[in-house]
């Protein structure tokens, strides 16, 4: 695809639902110290958009109450826009986290954590920026108005009882999250933007809590309440008396916590698990497909003078390349050329083993179908459910001899040691003529769930030692003599 047309393309809601999931598995990855620098960012962002809405919305008394704080609410979308577009890292979008807990990619402790290192780092954005902004006394602009707008902007969001706030709260998230849900719908820039402005608009206009913002709204206030100058009072007509509940203790209970709790509600719940109910849970309960737990029992019927201590756990590709089981058969494919392999393990959306797909399965399928493809067919349609794996501590020995005997042509015998096929060969003469179908690639189990695969090719290169040294080395140890 053109960069063209990726900037064009839209996505439907589906489709947007796998954004969404991309977006929150992708917050959960990052490193501690990537996601608490993406944080501080962010809160200075929302920090500078607050910035902008104060200025707005000072001195605009005489054009109403509604279109001042609409036009304040536009402004204010520039901290989303900013963060939607530089990659920072925001709590109130963090939330959304829950859908990848859903999903069963992360543990609740991790969902947790990095809501607190986001949370965090929002803080020391906020606070930083703070203290840029009081050095540069801005409260004074406009005759000290500016500051004035500020305290009273602090002072009503302290205002609530405990239980308005925490609604209040809940709103607010409901509609960030949505505006982020939102640009999730395409791939270009200028729509992510676009996309989050009128949201934004409506929960900053009509007065809902948003904690990051209070991080630095409310702050600003004590700071103007307990710094500023006698000056200041004197250019309002106010005192400082007047706003004296403007303090920490009352921030934090009367504000902070509710609002954050309610955010938390209205992002991870009403938001990011109620997308997931509508959208994925229904998936996951109509596939039920049943996870390979148990491996195939291997055993050697030979003795061997190789060394025997090498186990799969050693030898095994850890990170192969998996399909989940609604995957669309085009895209499987499309996803094993890209990594020129013809076959694949399954897994469901906790990373455990259901079957295993492969080029055969597609070229019998097809021609079954005379060459037509079946429209709308899945991994799951096509995928072998029945699948040879093996334990994470069998032997190197073992497996090899897996992959190539067949006990059963090598020694035809009933359970109780009854010949029931004669023959003159030696047991090697046997072996070398037997046609042996075994997996190329054996899926590697440990307690029950998928750690790795091993191939054929894995197996060959850890036996290459028997042989002696590599060639290259030997021709070298020539050259050099």
């Amino acid at each position: 695809m053109s960069s063209s047309q990726a900037n064009n393309q839209y996505f439907s809601p589906m489709e947007m639902m796998a954004e969404a999931e991309k977006f929150a598995l992708s917050k959960a990855k990052k490193s501690s110290g990537m996601t608490l620098s993406l944080a501080v960012m962010a809160g200075a962002f929302i920090g500078l958009a607050f910035l902008f809405y104060i200025t707005v919305t000072t001195g605009s008394a005489d054009a109403g109450w509604g279109l001042s704080r609409f036009a304040g609410g536009l402004a204010f979308s520039m901290g989303l826009i900013l963060i939607v577009i530089c990659g920072g890292e925001l709590f109130t979008s963090s939330v959304l986290t829950s859908i990848a807990w859903a999903n069963k990619q992360i543990t609740f402790g991790k969902m947790i954590s990095t809501w607190g290192k986001v949370y965090f780092g929002n803080f020391i954005g906020a606070m930083l920026l703070l203290v840029i902004v009081s050095a540069a006394g801005l409260y004074q602009m406009d005759g000290g108005q500016w500051g004035l707008n500020a305290l009273n902007i602090a002072q009503h969001k302290l205002h609530h009882t405990m239980v308005q706030a925490f609604a209040l709260g809940i709103l607010c998230n409901l509609l960030v999250c949505l505006a982020i849900w939102l640009t999730f719908s395409s791939a270009n820039a200028m729509t992510k933007a676009a996309m989050t402005i009128m949201p934004v608009a409506m929960f900053v206009s009509s007065g809902f809590e948003h904690c990051v913002a209070n991080m630095f709204m409310v702050p600003l206030g004590i700071v103007i309440q307990n710094f500023a100058p006698e000056s200041f009072w004197q250019m309002t007509g106010t005192t400082a008396a007047q706003y004296a509940d403007l303090n920490v203790m009352q921030f934090v209970t009367a504000n902070l916590i509710p609002v954050t709790l309610g955010n938390i509600v209205g992002g991870a719940v009403l938001v990011g698990l109620a997308n997931w109910c509508i959208y994925r849970r229904p998936q996951l309960k109509a596939a039920n497909i049943a996870t390979i737990t148990t491996t195939t029992n291997i055993t050697s019927v030979k003795e061997s003078t190789m060394k025997n201590n090498i186990i799969i756990k050693d030898i095994m590709n850890t990170q192969p390349i998996t399909l989940s089981a609604e995957m669309t058969t085009p895209m499987a494919i499309d996803h094993l050329l890209a990594h020129h392999e013809v076959s694949a393990p399954v897994t469901d959306i906790e990373g455990r083993l259901v079957g295993f797909f492969s080029a055969h399965d597609v070229m019998v399928e097809l021609w079954c179908q005379n060459y037509i493809p079946t429209q709308g067919q899945k991994v799951v349609d096509l995928m072998a459910r029945d699948v040879v794996a093996i334990d994470v501590n069998d032997k190197l020995v073992d497996v090899a001899e897996f992959l190539c005997i067949d006990k059963e042509q090598l020694y035809p015998t009933t359970s109780m040691g009854i010949a029931t096929r004669f023959s003159t060969l030696s047991v090697e003469e046997r072996a070398k003529s037997m046609k042996v179908s075994k997996p190329h690639v054996l899926p590697v189990l440990e307690n029950g769930h998928m750690v790795g695969v091993v191939s054929r090719l894995e197996v060959l290169n850890a036996m290459r030692d028997v042989f002696g040294k590599p060639t290259e080395v030997v021709e070298d140890h020539k050259q050099t003599a």
